[in-house]
């Protein structure tokens, strides 16, 4: 069988080299790099649940919930909440609509906070 680099390209994501520069945790890292996994590379943007990134990086909920949290606070991604329709017309809560920022937005940020707090 012939090997296409074309075809097995789409298995692949990239990791920007900066995000090992933003003093990140180990979770947080996994919980980036997922959503990089999952994102919509023309949208830059994923939907999936807590559930779905906790039992991937084999993680809680809650602790998905908290580095979520954090990648925001960092300016890494953000988040919509969104709303499904079920079959008996009722509106519920959809899953976290992710949205990848562009990583030098995070790395100009994390450097105005590393001055902000050394002034």
């Amino acid at each position: 069988m012939k090997y296409n680099s074309i075809n097995n390209a789409k298995h692949y994501f990239t990791l920007p080299n900066e995000i090992f520069c933003l003093g990140l945790s180990s979770g947080e890292i996994a919980v980036y790099s997922y959503l990089l996994r999952c994102e919509n590379r023309k949208t830059y943007q994923c939907y999936p649940s807590y559930r779905t990134i906790g039992q991937a990086l084999k993680m809680s909920q809650n602790t998905v919930r908290k580095y979520v949290q954090s990648l925001e606070d960092k300016h890494l991604i953000s988040t919509e909440r969104t709303e499904v329709i079920t079959k008996d017309g009722r509106k519920r809560n959809g899953t976290l609509l992710y949205t990848i920022r562009p990583i030098a937005e995070a790395v100009d940020y994390f450097h105005s906070e590393q001055l902000r707090r050394n002034a």
